[in-house]
């Protein structure tokens, strides 16, 4: 019986190991087509988009999870998680202004992908001194 367990156990987290390197895998093709696209507000196509509706997108063209188009709505979607506690394809929110919001996909390894205002769709860090100042929480859709 002990063996039967360890044998599903450790299927189940090969499983997961999978699901996520294809989660981060998504991401990163979602970079590759959307790299570059200049920031719009409002914007929702290649010729420019914001960060609300490009997450939007990515979540439903490549991950398949559908999300509310606004910034404000994603904040209350799915759970929150701990920023040390992140795995693709989780929600990361900031807070950018004094009532304005920033949205981004994690990727891994403190990477997560977004719709920037200076530099349109892009990869950035966490651990970058402005991302650290302005982060509000994570939140896991899937």
């Amino acid at each position: 019986m002990v063996a039967l367990v360890m044998q599903v156990s450790c299927a189940t987290a090969r499983a997961n190991r999978s699901v996520l390197a294809d989660t981060e895998q998504s991401l990163l093709n979602a970079h590759s087509d959307w790299a570059g696209t200049p920031y719009r507000i409002g914007g929702t196509t290649t010729a420019g988009i914001d960060c609300s509706a490009f997450i939007q997108i990515v979540m439903r063209s490549y991950l398949d999870v559908e999300l509310p188009r606004s910034t404000r709505e994603q904040m209350s979607v799915g759970a929150r998680v701990k920023a040390a506690d992140l795995l693709p394809g989780d929600l990361v929110f900031f807070q950018t202004g004094r009532s304005r919001y920033h949205v981004g996909i994690y990727i891994a390894e403190g990477r997560f992908l977004h719709a920037s205002t200076s530099s349109g769709v892009m990869i950035s860090s966490l651990n970058e001194a402005y991302w650290r100042r302005t982060y509000l929480q994570s939140r896991r859709v899937r």
